[in-house]
């Protein structure tokens, strides 16, 4: 997955490390917003990680995956920490 200079500052800045970013390339949901593709963990991507690496591992990480990448033209431009999420446990 290519990153922006951008998005590279962006995810050291909000501390999202590159395992976080390829889990949400491999198993994040995503919506089309402004010409562009949002991938985020919802219930729905945290159970399809769940199920691939543990739901131990998930709920560990909790606040890890609440973050999302922005993608356009094959490249991430940026990311952010998702604000008024609810965490729940996936087991």
């Amino acid at each position: 997955m290519e990153l922006s200079r951008h998005a590279q500052i962006r995810c050291q800045q909000r501390g999202i490390p590159p395992l976080i970013r390829q889990w949400l390339q491999d198993f994040g949901s995503e919506v089309q917003t402004h010409g562009a593709t949002k991938r985020f963990f919802d219930r729905e991507a945290k159970r399809r990680l769940a199920a691939a690496v543990g739901p131990q591992v998930v709920d560990r990480l909790g606040s890890l995956l609440n973050v999302y990448l922005v993608e356009a033209t094959g490249t991430v431009v940026t990311a952010a920490v998702r604000t008024g999420v609810s965490s729940f446990s996936v087991q």
